[in-house]
């Protein structure tokens, strides 16, 4: 039996998976699909703290600090201290500026396939994606998880 957060990463792996061949075969295999979003923003916004790229790209400070060290040693971003110790401002790469029309024609090409494949679901995935991320900000999984019951006898 598959269960649910498998099925959740082989959507993902199926989606992301595609896009990787895309610049694997357009000589940037080290590129993740991840990556755009932090790119558009960057581009969009011009450098920034890793702390507000992550609300703007609407992760954890965990992930985006993650993401940036793995662009950084693909040679997509450099790093420099800002005003506060604590802070590193993210700037991109000559690289990353020249990889731009391909993640940009990607991007958009990207969007139109996923409109594609929501008009041939029952319920396009994303708004089953949106409605999800915002019942589960209503009430969190752990609490739902919890109210089932069960698991006050295991220690």
């Amino acid at each position: 039996m598959t269960g649910q957060g498998t099925l959740l990463r082989h959507v993902q792996e199926l989606m992301d998976g595609a896009i990787a061949e895309i610049y694997a075969e357009r000589g940037m295999p080290e590129y993740r699909p991840r990556f755009s979003a932090y790119v558009r923003t960057l581009v969009s916004e011009g450098p920034m703290a890793i702390r507000d790229l992550a609300k703007a790209v609407g992760v954890t400070h965990s992930a985006a600090s993650q993401t940036v060290i793995q662009m950084r040693r693909c040679d997509l971003v450099t790093l420099e201290k800002g005003a506060d110790a604590r802070h590193r401002i993210v700037h991109l790469t000559p690289k990353a500026h020249a990889a731009l029309p391909l993640i940009e024609a990607e991007w958009a090409a990207t969007e139109q396939a996923a409109r594609e494949l929501d008009a041939e679901l029952p319920v396009p995935l994303m708004e089953v994606l949106r409605a999800t991320v915002e019942a589960l900000e209503r009430r969190p999984f752990r609490a739902r998880i919890e109210a089932c019951g069960g698991l006050d006898s295991q220690a």
